[in-house]
């Protein structure tokens, strides 16, 4: 808006004046007094009107003008810090300046809270005012920590000395809010830096982080930090997670290894940077300076370079005629890649770490001393309370908590193992002396090192890796690496406690298979995620790696706890030629369980050899490569670690074949041979050079060895095409899953016998499989006549007994009964045979001709022998061959158009539980069947309601199923991001103290003591109800009343709801139940009732008709007489029982009681 000198105003002018005014009359520097800062006679009052303008215009309303408008009246340096400074140590009990210094902190906190460039929630204020309120953030922190007339910081917290003296059960909750608003304050000042984006006028060194560390130590703000991060969990809970944020910004970026070197060491640390850097810049000018252009060369070049196609193309510059190697890097640099236009990705890097800090003499001996203090008494306490606010999840922990967690757990783990080196290089103890074995250097960080923690470690990484939160992911790598390096060092220690402890822990972290499926899944799914992502990623593969192989060569019977003892998804079944229609879907897999679950207890022991091949495949070495491509950057520990691994791929695991690609090829040529090459001072080259060379030669004998790899090298290989061009074969698999026979069929109608045998045969000529009945019909034919034969022969046999003597006619009792010989099918080839096993189809026509298998359904196998038992007749063999012939030339047709197949279904097979070791309770079926009979002890009885009910339907999941698409999770995301926003809001707007105005409040006073009265008045009410039970002349009152249905009443009923509405949340416990008494009614009286709701109840005001309202008045007036007089027939019971009533202010250990027409009586039920 225009102002009337023609300027334009980013901030309404009255609010701008509103403010100015605030600030005026807070007060200023007094002439009479040599210039010393006076407060307003109503200072107090202006700070509070400012603190509300700040909470009520831009907080809520989500605007910046008041913040604008204070930082351009100069009200932080010219008035708070001064008020401030005005309360000295020796004036620590004046009550007036206290208030003002607490009421002075509490604008100072909004003023410094970090600002959020949320590109969705920003409007066109945030745009205009961030910057500047960036810059006077900045500001604020130099006066804070640079203020000459007083210590600020250490004024501060001596606003929480009352406060902390008290026990945590003694304090209040303004007690509680102080402390947090002090360490919140202690918190922005450490968290303020210089926009990335904008440039800072002022003299940097004074908000450096030296400066600040000088300033923490002198106003003894890290004596404080020390003693609430020793004391959290005794006098201190919630504080802790403000604290680990303060501890974050005091150390983040600070290198571990410089922070414990002595002058000479880091000046010596130095001179080896610099000389590094500078070897590093001669070599990538010797390659431009061996074919420069001398000082004589003035005269442009221009030649033409014909190509392999005949066309002329044409380069300039005299370096061109070197020679043709020179000339084709000069038209390969002239060509132009012009890459599709993408959106512009998020800044992957983390953005509250910023860049590298260096530190000065003074404030690195500062913090080496507060970061061995807090080892020895506050990291256990501190990071044990953290974790455990970040299991519960409470609504003061947000996203960035868990990142600060696992960055400062893998900074300070580092710092202590830099501690102990140090301390063994002078010739000492790691961190105690010989008398002070009990305490030992691991056991002050044994709290990042229980099972807890792994749970927890384990959880976060698996929910960032799912939701795609790379920077928490990254700082979790960071801190699962730096435990393994703690661990492994505890097991090199020597003493046999301590590598106890190593060993427990590293097979506690190595038993899970979860664990290792999610390191390698890292590895292989790394995209674009940052330098930092990448370099936390391969750090921890080569470190898991290394340590896996040295432990598992230690534990030879190493296990595994796999997640998957479940039974095993079907996987695809294999074609069984055209006879095999039945899907794999249908297959059911539960006759199988015990044969899956003894697979499962097989793959339990561990073979790293097996295990190391899962980071082979082009995924994995991709990631490598990427990070080997920063080589001119990288540290000695970085190349090492990618050397390590290439080395590991190529010879360990022999599958240097993932490296025969072109772009890695020439990787690996650049870094010896190539423009820029390896330094070879470094401590690595000679180890590059020997790899890359065997490399090379590899690759070389496997061309000549297999042409075919000339054409792979210019595309990635997946593992099949790999171990062919290693092993010149294909990889030969066995399946370890036993093949099943087909799902049994059945009929979804029934049918008689002759009707089943022609559904059958009427499938397999619809599916074209004539030649499988034609089998069916010999078979039949062979056993017909074979089966006939022999009846043939036992009557003749029967006809030569009948001769023989008389007296051995008698026959004998229990004499064998002959049957006839089994007859054998047997398959004409191997198709035949295959489906006899995995057709359904034509086992369901075999078995109704009589055939049968003589394995069980679990056992059977392609081999298995199918027999015609000995029970079938020649003539029934007859008469299903009959049937088998009539329904092949006559088919059966079915109404509707439908198939024969269409008669089918698939067969439940029974469902049978899998048999597992862990399973057995000790006790035989018939012992649980005597134990708990069938049926119960009771018999239930089926209700409406269950009826009522719909079946849950069991769906049937699928391995196939899809993964969660892109818009889904940006979607989640953005619910994830609006959450942590609303939950940043309400602890922000909680952060200030509401008790300092208690004192003055006269309208919150006067509102306490109505409160009072309401509920004094109420619970008298209660009482007598509860003495005495009405008369009947006030119940036939009430039916009066409730007949005419007066509005007056309804009136008062009203007025009497919204005075109800009204109470405050702070009442106490028996007023609550008092209250609970009068407006709520029993359900069980409203089942004798027309269940028609109350007048008091919730429920009434939701009914409109006039009729309903006049049936339930009637019905409350008459059930109202009906219970008065039964409380009249037991009036003398009631009078002996008022002696013993419960008081009204527990109404809790009675029942409630009754209402009925609006008065409050006791049923006759209860006695």
């Amino acid at each position: 808006m225009e102002v009337a000198d023609g300027t334009t105003d980013v901030v309404h002018p009255e609010v701008r004046a509103h403010i100015n005014s605030l600030v005026s009359a807070l007060g200023g520097n007094s002439a009479e007094d040599d210039g010393r800062y006076v407060m307003g006679d109503s200072a107090l009052e202006v700070l509070r009107d400012i603190k509300k303008w700040i909470r009520f215009y831009d907080e809520k309303t989500n605007r910046m003008d008041v913040a604008r408008c204070l930082a351009e009246a100069n009200l932080v340096d010219g008035d708070l810090l001064q008020i401030l400074a005005a309360w000295p140590i020796a004036a620590t009990e004046n009550k007036f300046k206290s208030r003002a210094a607490l009421a002075c902190l509490e604008l100072l906190v909004p003023l410094t809270w970090p600002m959020d460039r949320n590109l969705e929630e920003m409007t066109v204020n945030h745009h205009r005012h961030m910057p500047v309120l960036q810059l006077a953030q900045v500001n604020y922190k130099r006066s804070v920590i640079n203020f000459d007339a007083a210590q600020i910081l250490h004024t501060a917290v001596r606003l929480t000395l009352p406060s902390m003296v008290l026990s945590r059960s003694d304090r209040t909750a303004r007690d509680d809010g102080i402390i947090k608003l002090v360490l919140l304050f202690l918190r922005n000042i450490a968290m303020i830096a210089p926009p990335p984006n904008v440039t800072y006028d002022g003299d940097e060194s004074q908000i450096s982080r030296s400066a600040l560390i000088d300033a923490f130590s002198y106003q003894d703000i890290l004596l404080t930090l020390l003693t609430i991060a020793s004391n959290i969990g005794e006098d201190f809970n919630q504080e802790g997670v403000i604290l680990m944020e303060i501890i974050f910004h005091l150390v983040k970026r600070v290198d571990v290894t410089k922070l414990f070197m002595d002058d000479k060491q880091l000046s010596k640390a130095k001179a080896n940077e610099l000389t590094s850097l500078m070897n590093k810049e001669a070599a990538m000018h010797r390659p431009h300076n061996r074919k420069a252009p001398t000082r004589h060369n003035r005269w442009g070049t221009m030649i033409w370079v014909q190509r392999d196609d005949g066309k002329v193309s044409t380069v300039s510059g005299q370096d061109a005629l070197l020679d043709a190697a020179t000339r084709q890097e000069k038209m390969d640099s002239s060509k132009t890649f012009r890459p599709p236009r993408r959106p512009r990705k998020e800044e992957m890097e983390p953005k509250d770490l910023g860049p590298p800090v260096t530190l000065n003499t003074r404030a690195r001996g500062q913090l080496r001393d507060f970061v061995e203090e807090f080892l020895d008494s506050g990291f256990n306490p501190l990071f044990f309370n953290v974790r455990k606010k970040l299991d519960e999840q409470k609504d003061y922990v947000m996203q960035y908590h868990y990142r600060q967690f696992y960055y400062l757990v893998s900074w300070f783990l580092e710092a202590e193992r830099v501690r102990q080196k140090v301390a063994k290089g002078k010739g000492k103890k790691a961190t105690q002396e010989e008398g002070e074995e009990d305490v030992g250097s691991f056991n002050l960080v044994a709290t990042v090192l229980n099972q807890e923690m792994f749970i927890t470690l384990n959880r976060s990484m698996a929910e960032a890796l799912d939701t795609k939160n790379w920077q928490e992911l990254g700082a979790a790598m960071r801190c699962f690496t730096q435990i393994l390096l703690t661990v492994q060092e505890m097991s090199e220690t020597g003493k046999e406690e301590d590598e106890e402890i190593a060993e427990n822990i590293l097979s506690r972290i190595f038993y899970e298979e979860d664990t290792h499926d999610r390191v390698a899944n890292i590895a292989k799914n790394f995209k674009d995620q940052g330098f930092e992502y990448l370099d936390a990623c391969t750090e921890l593969v080569h470190t898991y790696l290394r340590i896996l192989e040295s432990y598992s060569k230690q534990n030879v019977d190493m296990q595994v706890r796999s997640r998957k003892r479940a039974r095993r998804k079907k996987k695809t079944a294999k074609a069984a030629g055209a006879e095999d229609d039945v899907t794999a879907d249908v297959v059911d897999e539960s006759e199988n369980d015990e044969g899956n679950a003894e697979q499962t207890s097989k793959e339990r022991k561990f073979d790293f050899t097996r295990f190391a091949n899962r980071f082979t495949p082009q995924g994995v070495v991709d990631t490598f490569v990427k990070f080997s491509k920063y080589y001119q950057d990288l540290s000695d520990a970085q190349l090492k670690r990618a050397h390590r691994y290439f080395y590991r791929v190529a010879f360990k695991q022999n599958m240097g074949v993932m490296l025969y690609r072109v772009d890695i090829i020439h990787l690996f040529y650049s870094m010896i041979k190539g423009q820029e090459p390896l330094d070879r001072s470094c401590s690595s080259y000679k180890e590059w050079e020997e790899l890359v060379k065997q490399i090379l030669k590899k690759c070389i004998r496997k061309i000549e060895e297999r042409p075919a790899l000339i054409i792979e090298m210019l595309f990635s290989k997946i593992n099949a095409t790999a171990y062919y061009l290693e092993y010149g074969y294909e990889k030969q698999t066995v399946s370890a899953s036993t093949p099943r026979p087909a799902a049994e069929l059945e009929f979804r109608h029934l049918l008689e016998h002759d009707q089943q045998v022609a559904t059958a045969v009427g499938v397999l000529l619809d599916k074209e499989m004539s030649h499988h009945i034609k089998w069916v019909r010999d078979q039949l034919t062979s056993a017909e006549s074979e089966r006939r034969a022999w009846e043939a022969a036992e009557k003749a046999m029967e006809s030569v007994e009948s001769n023989v003597d008389v007296s051995m006619e008698q026959p004998i009792e229990g004499s064998p009964v002959k049957e006839a010989p089994v007859f054998s099918i047997r398959p004409d080839d191997d198709a035949r045979r295959t489906a006899m096993f995995k057709n359904a189809h034509l086992r369901l026509l075999m078995k109704l001709v009589g055939m049968e298998c003589l394995a069980p359904t679990l056992d059977e196998t392609p081999e298995s022998a199918w027999i015609i038992p000995s029970s079938f007749t020649a003539d029934q063999l007859k008469e299903s061959l009959d049937m088998v012939s009539k329904a092949e030339f006559d088919p059966p047709t079915f109404d509707d158009g439908q198939l024969a197949e269409d008669q089918l279904r698939r067969k439940t097979a029974p469902r049978k539980k899998a048999v597992f070791d862990d399973d057995d309770d000790g006790l035989s079926d018939d012992e649980e069947a005597t134990l708990f009979p069938a049926g119960g002890p009771t018999a239930r009885k089926s209700t409406a309601e269950d009826t009522d009910k719909p079946k849950k339907i069991r769906r049937r999941r699928k391995d196939d199923a899809e993964p969660p698409t892109e818009e889904q999770l940006e979607e989640k995301a953005r619910k994830r991001r609006q959450k942590e926003l609303e939950k940043a809001r309400r602890f922000k707007s909680d952060v200030y103290v509401h008790a300092s105005d208690d004192e003055t409040d006269e309208e919150r006073d006067r509102e306490f003591f109505a409160n009072e009265a309401r509920l004094r008045q109420k619970q008298k009410i209660v009482s007598i109800t509860h003495q005495r039970p009405p008369s009947p002349k006030l119940l036939t009152k009430r039916k009066a009343a409730a007949l005419l249905g007066s509005d007056d009443e309804g009136e008062e009923e009203s007025e009497r709801d919204s005075d109800d509405e009204l109470m405050p949340t702070q009442e106490s416990a028996s007023s609550r139940n008092a209250d609970k008494t009068l407006d709520d009614a029993d359900d069980d009286d409203d089942l004798n009732t027309d269940h028609t709701p109350l007048s008091s109840s919730p429920h009434a005001a939701s009914t409109t008709s006039s009729n309903g309202a006049k049936r339930r008045r009637l019905g409350e007036a008459s059930n109202a007489v009906k219970m008065a007089t039964v409380d009249a027939e037991m009036e003398d019971a009631a009078e002996d029982e008022e002696e013993e009533d419960i008081p009204a202010a527990k109404p809790a250990a009675r029942r409630r009681p009754r209402a009925k027409a609006g008065f409050i009586i006791d049923s006759s039920d209860e006695e």
